[in-house]
């Protein structure tokens, strides 16, 4: 199942459709809800080859339809060569009729469908888990997925991606195609990110925050944040 439409192009486009956007919202309920993608997170100002941070799922989710995420990773609908979509994230994720999480990673590369795979399942609320996406030293244009530390997973080539993207670290909510609100709480810390293929990384710095209606980012300091429905 494709988790995730990564959106750093959709959400600040989105921005600035934020008037006429609210008022379609304030027409329905007041609190969170969707039927298609919301987001809440951060985006970087700025180029690079990587993204780490450690997420903690504060509470267990409440999905009534779709799904929850949790997530850092580059790229997005879009941002792949001739404006076709290409990405790589990691993080977690949640379905409906379940309270515990599972860890992820999903590529998407031009004209494929994205891939799905899950990593760890049954995760109880308050594991914490210290993600990132890095290209590859050596070797421009290839990229992995590492879990505290460790590769997983085989390396994935995500064409003119060398110094051309941005990272982020969102939390994500889908409806499925039902108005729904689902709710959910996370936690990232030890925003970084890399500055060269051979292991450099620095304290996350220049962001944006973004969020969609009723769902909110709480930045604790310039690498941490608290995002969600809550």
């Amino acid at each position: 199942m494709s988790l995730a439409r990564p959106m750093l192009v959709a959400a600040l486009a989105g921005a600035c459709l934020a008037t006429a956007a609210g008022t379609a919202a304030a027409k329905r309920a007041v609190g969170c809800g969707s039927s298609g993608y919301a987001y809440a997170g951060v985006a970087a100002n700025d180029r690079s080859l990587g993204i780490s941070a450690t997420i903690v799922p504060l509470s267990a989710p409440q999905v009534l339809s779709g799904h929850v995420g949790a997530w850092v990773g580059v790229g997005g609908v879009g941002a792949g060569p001739g404006g076709t979509n290409e990405w790589l994230q990691v993080g977690f994720s949640g379905f409906p009729g379940s309270s515990s999480l599972n860890l992820y990673y999903e590529v998407a590369q031009p004209n494929q469908a994205p891939h799905y795979v899950e990593i760890e399942s049954h995760l109880a609320p308050g594991t914490p888990r210290k993600v990132a996406v890095t290209e590859i030293r050596g070797r421009p244009n290839w990229w992995r997925v590492l879990v505290g530390g460790r590769m997983v997973g085989a390396p994935v080539r995500l064409a003119g991606s060398h110094s051309a993207w941005s990272p982020m670290a969102t939390t994500e909510s889908w409806g499925g195609g039902s108005f729904v609100c689902n709710r959910f709480r996370f936690r990232f810390t030890g925003l970084a990110v890399a500055t060269s293929a051979a292991g450099s990384w620095r304290g996350f710095g220049s962001a944006s925050a973004f969020h969609d209606h009723g769902y909110r980012i709480v930045r604790q300091s310039r690498t941490s944040f608290v995002a969600g429905a809550f």
